[in-house]
């Protein structure tokens, strides 16, 4: 007779214990529920704020562009005082004009040439020609360009370019030469005109943002011997030498900052307002860039 309320009290005891463990799984449910939504906040708001560090700050604004390195020279020597008269008397002894020609330039403080010419007529024994240019270039640090001498070296290595790629250039030969700027070469070759063979000699030289160009050949003409292509090039790289250290000089005092005020009048600038053409001081025919032209040109003019 008490065996069916026992099993009946039993039944309930199991519905009571199970029915008070339905809230704990419940909990512990949600516990692990909200902790996961935790970490994918955290998630979330750590790759926000790394997008934000990306993009200059947490408010999306971008950084600002670096500065570009200031360039070195600010100014430029005046090209036909470039050289001494003694290097003037030793390549070209014998030039009517020993001031030298000016070549024509739009901004005479980035880039500008001059040329001297010298023919030494022996009559029936012949003649020795030279022919001799000087062209400095100067680059400006540009924020959209870059750096003056970075441009300066990308000028330095075209001009290298051009005159390995001379019209009618024969045995061109490439060479470079120490103690000259910062970096120099020299390109040699010979080339005819008018039956005659001219010994050609192009000496490209950098100095930080400046770039100097030395173009010289000399012929034997009228039955007299072809110079001495060695001893031409040796010419060439005293006078680059030489040119290089007169950007340097030309920069002491004043340096980037305006021009140098060493207590010597200095030429002012035939065109003082003239800005800095880029794609003209890259590649501009006035300043003598492009070198290989056929020898002596200029000198006929």
């Amino acid at each position: 007779m008490h065996r069916p309320a026992q099993r009946q009290r039993q039944r309930l005891t199991r519905v009571l214990v199970g029915a008070a463990a339905v809230p704990v799984i419940l909990f512990a449910s949600a516990c692990s529920g909200d902790d996961s939504g935790s970490d994918g906040d955290k998630k979330d708001a750590g790759a926000a704020e790394s997008s934000a560090s990306a993009s200059g700050g947490a408010d999306g604004s971008a950084d600002k562009p670096a500065e570009v390195e200031k360039a070195a020279f600010g100014k430029l020597p005046e090209p036909c005082d470039a050289l001494s008269e003694k290097t003037l008397g030793d390549l070209v002894p014998a030039a009517k004009n020993k001031s030298g020609k000016a070549g024509t330039s739009n901004d005479v403080s980035t880039r500008g040439n001059c040329t001297w010419d010298s023919l030494d007529n022996n009559g029936v024994d012949g003649s020795q020609f030279r022919w001799l240019r000087v062209s400095l270039n100067r680059f400006e640090s540009d924020q959209s360009l870059g750096a003056g001498a970075k441009r300066a070296q990308t000028n330095f290595t075209k001009q290298v370019t051009d005159a390995q790629a001379a019209k009618d250039a024969k045995g061109v030969k490439t060479t470079p030469v120490q103690g000259v700027g910062d970096q120099a070469t020299l390109v040699s070759y010979d080339v005819k005109k008018d039956k005659d063979t001219f010994k050609q000699q192009t000496l490209v030289a950098r100095l930080e943002n400046a770039v100097v160009t030395v173009d010289y050949n000399g012929a034997g003409l009228a039955g007299d011997d072809s110079p001495d292509a060695s001893s031409l090039a040796k010419d060439a790289q005293k006078a680059a030498k030489e040119a290089v250290a007169a950007v340097a000089d030309a920069n002491k005092a004043g340096g980037a900052e305006g021009p140098a005020t060493d207590g010597k009048d200095s030429k002012a600038p035939k065109d003082p307002k003239a800005s800095e053409d880029p794609k003209d001081s890259e590649g501009s025919k006035d300043s003598g860039e492009g070198s290989g032209a056929a020898p002596g040109n200029d000198a006929q003019g």
